[in-house]
């Protein structure tokens, strides 16, 4: 019967912590990665979550395959967390990925971490972490820019920004973020098919 318990229950060893930390980095290089190219325009940075997301899919699987246990997806949302808020991003970009980080955890967990499509799912909602500062941008457009200048963002960005924001980006972003997560995921399920056959990753 011992054969029988649930990998995904057992706590996090040296190495799984490890692991972790280093898919946390390289997780975090790709982003910044794809996002280079949108966050430091004004009009384009609105699609930062979505060259993020294009990315990041093969690495968060292969840690998931690697690890296959609690609290290494939230560790990694925490990760990113701290790191985007010590560079002066928005809170709710931090808060963001780590509450995005807490639910995939529970999501992928759902499938024991061995679920190919749970774990595309849970990759797709870790890459909506993103979307949150802009969900703040226009749902409260003042505070949004008051925070950020207090961070050291420039009154011209923010305008700019203001000036080419139609109220119909929001659900742009949040699908575009979704579709381009589910895209990277699937290639990486392709990229690294005998990697998560090893791992017992199952369709």
């Amino acid at each position: 019967m011992s054969n029988q318990i649930n990998p995904a229950k057992k706590s996090l060893t040296i190495k799984d912590l490890v692991t972790t930390g280093i898919f946390s980095a390289i997780f975090l290089v790709f982003t910044m990665i794809g996002g280079i190219f949108f966050a430091p325009n004004p009009v384009l940075t609105f699609y930062m979550p979505m060259g993020a997301a294009l990315l990041c899919g093969p690495v968060y699987l292969l840690m998931i395959a690697k690890v296959q246990k609690r609290w290494s997806v939230t560790i990694l949302g925490i990760v990113m967390g701290i790191i985007w808020f010590v560079t002066g991003m928005h809170w709710a970009f931090s808060l963001g990925y780590i509450g995005m980080g807490i639910i995939a955890d529970l999501v992928a967990g759902a499938g024991h971490y061995r679920n190919k499509a749970v774990n595309l799912l849970s990759y797709m909602l870790m890459s909506l972490g993103g979307v949150y500062t802009y969900v703040v941008f226009f749902t409260d457009p003042q505070g949004w820019a008051s925070t950020m200048l207090e961070n050291g963002t420039e009154q011209s960005y923010i305008d700019t920004m203001s000036a080419s924001a139609p109220s119909w980006l929001l659900a742009v972003i949040i699908i575009g973020t979704l579709a381009i997560a589910a895209f990277s995921g699937w290639i990486g399920g392709k990229l690294l098919k005998k990697q998560f056959e090893k791992a017992g990753i199952t369709a």
